[in-house]
Protein backbone atom coordinates (compact mmCIF):
# COMPACT_ATOMS: atom_id res chain seq x y z
CA UNK A 1 0.00 0.00 0.00
CA UNK A 2 1.20 3.70 -0.67
CA UNK A 3 2.07 5.56 2.32
CA UNK A 4 -0.48 8.17 0.78
CA UNK A 5 -3.23 5.95 0.46
CA UNK A 6 -6.32 3.78 2.95
CA UNK A 7 -7.85 4.91 5.29
CA UNK A 8 -5.58 4.61 8.52
CA UNK A 9 -4.89 7.11 10.96
CA UNK A 10 -3.75 10.60 10.31
CA UNK A 11 -1.13 10.23 12.63
CA UNK A 12 0.42 7.44 10.39
CA UNK A 13 1.41 9.86 7.62
CA UNK A 14 2.82 12.40 9.99
CA UNK A 15 6.38 13.25 10.56
CA UNK A 16 7.66 12.75 13.67
CA UNK A 17 6.73 15.02 17.12
CA UNK A 18 9.12 17.71 17.43
CA UNK A 19 9.73 20.74 19.89
CA UNK A 20 10.23 24.44 19.09
CA UNK A 21 13.71 25.88 19.08
CA UNK A 22 12.22 29.21 19.54
CA UNK A 23 8.90 30.31 21.26
CA UNK A 24 8.35 34.06 22.45
CA UNK A 25 5.48 36.19 22.50
CA UNK A 26 5.66 39.24 20.11
CA UNK A 27 4.51 42.37 20.76
CA UNK A 28 2.56 43.30 17.72
CA UNK A 29 0.69 46.71 19.20
CA UNK A 30 -3.17 47.87 20.25
CA UNK A 31 -2.33 45.90 23.52
CA UNK A 32 -2.09 42.87 21.62
CA UNK A 33 1.14 40.26 22.17
CA UNK A 34 0.51 37.08 20.22
CA UNK A 35 2.25 33.70 20.80
CA UNK A 36 5.17 32.58 18.07
CA UNK A 37 6.99 29.38 17.84
CA UNK A 38 9.73 27.90 15.26
CA UNK A 39 10.58 24.09 14.24
CA UNK A 40 12.41 22.29 12.34
CA UNK A 41 15.91 23.48 10.68
CA UNK A 42 16.88 26.87 11.39
CA UNK A 43 17.94 27.68 7.90
CA UNK A 44 15.42 25.59 6.44
CA UNK A 45 12.98 26.60 3.56
CA UNK A 46 10.32 28.64 5.40
CA UNK A 47 6.60 27.93 6.15
CA UNK A 48 4.15 29.55 7.73
CA UNK A 49 1.30 27.97 9.43
CA UNK A 50 -2.23 29.79 9.61
CA UNK A 51 -4.94 27.90 11.99
CA UNK A 52 -8.88 28.35 11.31
CA UNK A 53 -11.48 29.67 13.15
CA UNK A 54 -11.05 32.72 13.52
CA UNK A 55 -9.90 31.69 17.04
CA UNK A 56 -8.80 28.31 16.66
CA UNK A 57 -5.12 28.36 17.69
CA UNK A 58 -2.21 26.92 16.70
CA UNK A 59 -1.20 23.36 18.11
CA UNK A 60 1.82 20.57 18.12
CA UNK A 61 0.14 18.47 15.57
CA UNK A 62 0.57 21.37 13.03
CA UNK A 63 4.17 20.72 13.00
CA UNK A 64 4.01 17.06 12.08
CA UNK A 65 3.09 18.04 8.12
CA UNK A 66 6.79 19.43 7.13
CA UNK A 67 10.02 17.90 7.07
CA UNK A 68 11.63 19.02 9.60
CA UNK A 69 14.89 18.49 8.26
CA UNK A 70 14.40 20.69 5.56
CA UNK A 71 11.90 23.34 6.26
CA UNK A 72 11.49 25.99 9.10
CA UNK A 73 8.28 26.05 10.62
CA UNK A 74 6.61 29.17 11.61
CA UNK A 75 3.08 28.75 13.62
CA UNK A 76 2.05 31.49 16.17
CA UNK A 77 -1.80 31.75 17.53
CA UNK A 78 -3.87 35.03 16.11
CA UNK A 79 -4.99 37.91 17.80
CA UNK A 80 -6.84 36.64 20.76
CA UNK A 81 -7.00 32.90 20.93
CA UNK A 82 -4.96 30.58 21.98
CA UNK A 83 -2.13 31.87 23.81
CA UNK A 84 -1.85 35.38 22.41
CA UNK A 85 -2.87 38.30 24.95
CA UNK A 86 -5.57 39.21 25.87
CA UNK A 87 -7.31 36.08 25.58
CA UNK A 88 -10.61 36.78 23.47
CA UNK A 89 -10.49 40.15 22.49
CA UNK A 90 -11.73 41.62 20.05
CA UNK A 91 -11.03 44.92 19.99
CA UNK A 92 -8.68 46.24 16.84
CA UNK A 93 -8.94 42.69 15.70
CA UNK A 94 -9.72 42.26 12.38
CA UNK A 95 -8.52 40.16 9.20
CA UNK A 96 -6.19 43.50 8.10
CA UNK A 97 -4.59 43.94 11.76
CA UNK A 98 -4.11 39.96 11.02
CA UNK A 99 -2.35 40.53 8.05
CA UNK A 100 -0.51 43.51 9.53
CA UNK A 101 1.01 41.15 12.24
CA UNK A 102 2.30 38.29 9.45
CA UNK A 103 4.18 40.74 7.89
CA UNK A 104 5.77 41.91 11.27
CA UNK A 105 6.36 38.25 11.97
CA UNK A 106 8.09 37.53 8.38
CA UNK A 107 10.60 40.82 9.04
CA UNK A 108 10.84 40.17 12.99
CA UNK A 109 12.29 36.35 11.74
CA UNK A 110 14.08 38.09 8.56
CA UNK A 111 12.53 35.95 6.10
CA UNK A 112 12.50 36.86 2.33
CA UNK A 113 9.44 34.75 1.06
CA UNK A 114 8.12 31.77 2.74
CA UNK A 115 5.34 28.79 1.59
CA UNK A 116 1.95 29.85 2.75
CA UNK A 117 -0.13 26.70 4.53
CA UNK A 118 -3.69 26.99 5.82
CA UNK A 119 -7.11 25.57 6.04
CA UNK A 120 -10.58 27.02 6.32
CA UNK A 121 -10.06 30.39 8.18
CA UNK A 122 -6.13 29.61 7.76
CA UNK A 123 -7.10 29.58 3.75
CA UNK A 124 -9.23 32.75 3.66
CA UNK A 125 -6.53 34.75 5.50
CA UNK A 126 -4.02 33.03 2.73
CA UNK A 127 -5.25 34.40 -0.07
CA UNK A 128 -6.27 37.71 1.43
CA UNK A 129 -2.34 37.79 3.00
CA UNK A 130 -1.39 36.97 -0.64
CA UNK A 131 -3.33 39.31 -2.34
CA UNK A 132 -1.64 41.91 0.11
CA UNK A 133 1.72 40.78 0.13
CA UNK A 134 2.04 38.91 -3.09
CA UNK A 135 6.29 39.55 -3.19
CA UNK A 136 5.62 37.74 0.18
CA UNK A 137 4.59 34.77 -1.36
CA UNK A 138 6.47 31.20 -2.29
CA UNK A 139 3.65 28.96 -2.61
CA UNK A 140 0.15 28.96 -1.07
CA UNK A 141 -0.92 24.77 0.09
CA UNK A 142 -4.46 25.49 1.20
CA UNK A 143 -7.09 23.09 2.53
CA UNK A 144 -10.90 23.08 3.08
CA UNK A 145 -11.54 26.59 1.36
CA UNK A 146 -13.44 29.16 3.21
CA UNK A 147 -13.82 32.18 1.06
CA UNK A 148 -15.96 34.40 3.49
CA UNK A 149 -18.89 34.91 1.40
CA UNK A 150 -22.84 35.40 2.56
CA UNK A 151 -23.00 32.12 0.90
CA UNK A 152 -21.15 30.35 2.72
CA UNK A 153 -22.39 32.02 6.10
CA UNK A 154 -25.93 31.38 4.67
CA UNK A 155 -25.20 27.72 4.37
CA UNK A 156 -23.64 26.67 7.62
CA UNK A 157 -25.53 29.23 9.89
CA UNK A 158 -28.68 29.46 8.11
CA UNK A 159 -30.15 26.10 7.92
CA UNK A 160 -27.99 24.31 4.66
CA UNK A 161 -25.71 22.11 6.60
CA UNK A 162 -28.67 21.72 9.16
CA UNK A 163 -30.84 20.06 6.18
CA UNK A 164 -28.28 17.06 6.33
CA UNK A 165 -27.69 17.27 9.99
CA UNK A 166 -31.50 18.63 11.56
CA UNK A 167 -30.66 16.48 15.28
CA UNK A 168 -27.71 18.30 15.22
CA UNK A 169 -28.90 21.75 14.10
CA UNK A 170 -31.70 21.69 16.62
CA UNK A 171 -29.46 20.99 19.41
CA UNK A 172 -27.69 24.53 18.27
CA UNK A 173 -30.66 26.15 17.18
CA UNK A 174 -32.78 25.27 20.00
CA UNK A 175 -30.98 27.08 22.42
CA UNK A 176 -32.49 30.44 20.15
CA UNK A 177 -35.99 31.51 20.89
CA UNK A 178 -37.79 31.15 17.31
CA UNK A 179 -38.16 34.38 16.72
CA UNK A 180 -34.56 35.23 16.47
CA UNK A 181 -33.48 31.93 14.77
CA UNK A 182 -34.14 34.12 10.89
CA UNK A 183 -30.45 35.00 12.13
CA UNK A 184 -28.40 33.26 13.89
CA UNK A 185 -25.33 34.88 13.90
CA UNK A 186 -27.07 38.06 15.50
CA UNK A 187 -28.40 35.72 17.82
CA UNK A 188 -25.59 34.49 19.33
CA UNK A 189 -24.05 37.14 18.96
CA UNK A 190 -25.89 39.11 21.62
CA UNK A 191 -25.00 36.15 23.62
CA UNK A 192 -21.22 35.75 23.50
CA UNK A 193 -20.74 39.24 24.03
CA UNK A 194 -23.62 39.63 26.85
CA UNK A 195 -21.25 40.30 29.83
CA UNK A 196 -21.91 37.80 31.95
CA UNK A 197 -19.59 34.98 31.86
CA UNK A 198 -21.62 32.12 32.64
CA UNK A 199 -23.90 33.10 29.40
CA UNK A 200 -21.17 33.77 27.05
CA UNK A 201 -19.49 30.17 28.29
CA UNK A 202 -22.82 28.09 27.50
CA UNK A 203 -23.27 29.68 23.72
CA UNK A 204 -19.76 29.53 23.28
CA UNK A 205 -19.61 25.96 23.62
CA UNK A 206 -22.93 25.42 21.93
CA UNK A 207 -21.59 27.33 18.83
CA UNK A 208 -18.17 25.02 18.97
CA UNK A 209 -20.18 22.06 19.36
CA UNK A 210 -21.82 22.61 16.21
CA UNK A 211 -18.81 23.34 13.92
CA UNK A 212 -16.87 20.54 15.63
CA UNK A 213 -19.64 18.18 15.04
CA UNK A 214 -19.45 18.75 11.37
CA UNK A 215 -16.04 18.16 10.62
CA UNK A 216 -15.17 14.75 9.91
CA UNK A 217 -17.21 12.45 7.37
CA UNK A 218 -17.04 10.13 9.69
CA UNK A 219 -19.14 12.46 12.50
CA UNK A 220 -21.69 11.06 14.85
CA UNK A 221 -23.55 14.38 14.84
CA UNK A 222 -21.79 15.13 18.50
CA UNK A 223 -19.02 17.76 18.93
CA UNK A 224 -18.18 17.11 22.21
CA UNK A 225 -17.48 19.54 24.85
CA UNK A 226 -14.88 22.25 24.49
CA UNK A 227 -13.01 23.43 27.71
CA UNK A 228 -15.05 26.57 28.45
CA UNK A 229 -12.11 29.15 27.71
CA UNK A 230 -11.44 28.21 24.46
CA UNK A 231 -14.97 27.64 23.03
CA UNK A 232 -15.21 31.44 24.41
CA UNK A 233 -12.29 32.80 22.34
CA UNK A 234 -12.89 30.38 19.27
CA UNK A 235 -16.87 31.44 19.30
CA UNK A 236 -16.53 34.60 20.15
CA UNK A 237 -13.79 35.55 17.70
CA UNK A 238 -15.66 33.32 14.70
CA UNK A 239 -18.85 35.69 15.68
CA UNK A 240 -16.94 38.75 15.40
CA UNK A 241 -15.57 38.27 11.92
CA UNK A 242 -18.94 36.55 10.67
CA UNK A 243 -20.84 39.25 11.90
CA UNK A 244 -18.41 41.66 10.21
CA UNK A 245 -18.06 39.66 6.46
CA UNK A 246 -14.54 39.46 7.44
CA UNK A 247 -14.11 42.77 7.39
CA UNK A 248 -13.36 42.60 3.74
CA UNK A 249 -14.23 45.41 1.37
CA UNK A 250 -17.31 43.48 -0.68
CA UNK A 251 -18.74 40.29 -0.68
CA UNK A 252 -17.25 37.61 -3.45
CA UNK A 253 -13.63 39.97 -2.72
CA UNK A 254 -10.96 37.16 -2.78
CA UNK A 255 -12.55 35.51 -5.98
CA UNK A 256 -12.70 38.46 -7.97
CA UNK A 257 -8.70 39.59 -6.68
CA UNK A 258 -7.40 36.34 -7.69
CA UNK A 259 -5.91 38.43 -10.86
CA UNK A 260 -3.24 39.71 -8.44
CA UNK A 261 -2.10 35.89 -7.49
CA UNK A 262 -2.59 34.36 -10.32
CA UNK A 263 1.19 33.32 -10.93
CA UNK A 264 1.77 31.96 -7.45
CA UNK A 265 1.91 28.31 -7.16
CA UNK A 266 -0.60 26.36 -5.28
CA UNK A 267 -2.57 23.03 -4.26
CA UNK A 268 -6.14 22.86 -2.63
CA UNK A 269 -6.64 20.17 -0.70
CA UNK A 270 -10.74 19.51 -0.82
CA UNK A 271 -12.87 16.99 1.08
CA UNK A 272 -15.37 16.00 -0.94
CA UNK A 273 -17.89 16.12 1.67
CA UNK A 274 -17.06 18.80 3.35
CA UNK A 275 -20.26 20.13 5.08
CA UNK A 276 -18.57 23.15 7.22
CA UNK A 277 -16.99 24.59 3.07
CA UNK A 278 -18.87 22.75 0.58
CA UNK A 279 -16.31 22.22 -2.49
CA UNK A 280 -18.60 24.72 -4.59
CA UNK A 281 -15.80 27.37 -3.24
CA UNK A 282 -12.70 25.57 -4.01
CA UNK A 283 -13.74 24.63 -7.41
CA UNK A 284 -14.54 28.62 -7.70
CA UNK A 285 -11.41 29.35 -6.59
CA UNK A 286 -9.50 26.93 -8.79
CA UNK A 287 -11.17 28.17 -12.36
CA UNK A 288 -9.83 31.42 -11.36
CA UNK A 289 -6.21 30.22 -10.38
CA UNK A 290 -4.38 28.74 -13.16
CA UNK A 291 -1.34 28.03 -11.22
CA UNK A 292 -3.26 25.71 -8.83
CA UNK A 293 -3.36 22.47 -8.94
CA UNK A 294 -7.45 20.93 -7.18
CA UNK A 295 -6.80 18.05 -5.00
CA UNK A 296 -10.17 16.65 -4.01
CA UNK A 297 -10.25 14.31 -1.40
CA UNK A 298 -12.88 11.05 -1.88
CA UNK A 299 -14.68 9.95 1.88
CA UNK A 300 -13.07 13.09 3.40
CA UNK A 301 -14.83 15.81 5.10
CA UNK A 302 -13.49 19.20 6.35
CA UNK A 303 -10.83 18.27 9.47
CA UNK A 304 -7.36 19.10 8.78
CA UNK A 305 -7.03 15.16 10.79
CA UNK A 306 -9.19 13.61 8.14
CA UNK A 307 -6.78 10.48 7.01
CA UNK A 308 -7.14 11.43 3.21
CA UNK A 309 -6.51 15.26 3.56
CA UNK A 310 -3.78 14.65 6.23
CA UNK A 311 -1.71 11.77 3.52
CA UNK A 312 -2.31 14.52 0.48
CA UNK A 313 -0.49 17.68 2.56
CA UNK A 314 2.20 15.61 3.99
CA UNK A 315 2.48 14.36 0.26
CA UNK A 316 2.77 17.82 -1.46
CA UNK A 317 4.91 19.35 1.61
CA UNK A 318 7.68 16.10 0.83
CA UNK A 319 7.47 16.70 -3.01
CA UNK A 320 8.12 20.43 -2.21
CA UNK A 321 10.68 19.53 -0.51
CA UNK A 322 12.20 17.08 -2.82
CA UNK A 323 11.84 19.31 -5.88
CA UNK A 324 12.56 22.47 -3.89
CA UNK A 325 9.37 23.86 -5.32
CA UNK A 326 5.76 23.96 -6.56
CA UNK A 327 4.94 23.65 -9.88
Amino acid sequence: MDKYSGQKSAVHYLHPPIDPFDQRMLDVGDGHKIYLEQSGKPDGVPVVVFHGGPGGGCSPAMRRYFDPQVFRIVLFDQRGCGRSLPHASVEDNTTWHLVRDIELIRRELEIDTWYVFGGSWGATLALVYAQAHPESVLGLILRGVFLATQSELDWFYGGGAGKFWPETWARFADLIPEEEQGDMIAAYHKRLFSGHLPTETKFAKAWAQWENALASVYSTGHGGDSPGDYARAFARLENHYFTNAAFLERDGQILQDMHRIAHIPGVIVQGRYDMICPPASAWALAKRWPNADLKMIRNAGHALSEPGISAELVRVMDQIAEDGGLG
